[in-house]
């Protein structure tokens, strides 16, 4: 079914891969519909309680195909959408803002990890910046050069990016279209922490596995769509929800269950959603 993605399922973990090695996995309409079908895969999968998203060979996604560009210029582009991959992940319910393309990463009931393995290039920044979590190999580097192109801050970028790294920061990447390497994504906040080469994918997955073994399924969700709804609420509205929520939460069973899992000293064991 899949032809530009892996993907592996690996209790608890979901691993979906950009596969084009060849072309530094240069995004693509296909691999695009590839991708948004193995996350519905992952969101339904009871296995799943997280999932990460890499690249195959040297480089995480070098951006859009620059032939599917040329194609764009030139009014001949090309497009293989991918027959039989149709499907909606995500929540309905975060709202309009967090189901439009890409930012449909956000409404994913389970945490999405970025395991950002080589070069970062233009939209597959906007894409990883959709994802919950940043881990970054000590190879990669982050590159937009839309006013060099001709383009803008595209896929909502100029939104996602001051919000994570502020303005001061975004900006300059934006306009300068400079290259940064982890190191300097780290200073900046782009990622959350730079993780030797050939240990990245195992820190990952150890990661996601320790989530899965000590977090409730249910309450990562809720937390989740609570920080992204946040951005768009004024604290009263997001602390009056936070209050409701907490109620609802006493109501259920992973509550007594954490609890007893404290007191015993044990792992918890908390359902899958």
């Amino acid at each position: 079914m899949y032809q530009q993605i892996l993907y592996e399922v690996e209790d608890p973990v979901a691993t979906i891969t950009l596969n084009r090695p060849e072309r530094l996995n240069a995004w693509t309409d296909r691999m695009e519909r590839e991708v948004r079908h193995a996350l519905a895969q992952a969101e339904e999968d009871p296995k799943v309680v997280a999932i990460i998203l890499t690249g195959a060979g040297r480089g995480f996604c070098s951006g859009a195909d620059l032939k599917l560009l040329q194609g764009i210029g030139s009014g001949t582009q090309a497009t293989d959408e991918g027959e039989g991959l149709e499907a909606d992940p995500g929540d309905p319910e975060m709202g309009a803002s967090f189901r439009q393309t890409y930012s449909y990463l956000t409404s994913i009931r389970k945490p999405i990890i970025a395991a950002i393995n080589g070069p970062c290039v233009g939209m597959a920044v906007s894409i990883v910046l959709y994802c919950d979590l940043r881990f970054a190999s000590n190879r990669a580097s982050f590159f937009v050069a839309f006013p060099q192109r001709g383009l803008i801050a595209e896929w909502g970028l100029g939104w996602t990016l001051p919000r994570l790294i502020g303005t001061g920061h975004a900006l300059d990447l934006l306009l300068s279209g400079r290259t940064i390497d982890a190191a300097e994504a780290e200073r900046m906040g782009l990622v959350n922490r730079v993780i030797p080469h050939d240990e990245l994918v195992k820190h990952v997955r150890e990661y996601a596995s320790e989530l899965a073994a000590s977090c409730s399924p249910a309450s990562m969700k809720i937390i989740k769509r609570q920080v992204y709804q946040a951005w768009l609420e004024p604290l009263s509205e997001a602390f009056e929800k936070s209050l409701q929520l907490m109620l609802e939460s006493f109501g259920r069973a992973d509550f007594p269950e954490g609890v007893q899992a404290f007191v015993k000293k044990r792992p918890p064991k908390f359902p899958r959603l």
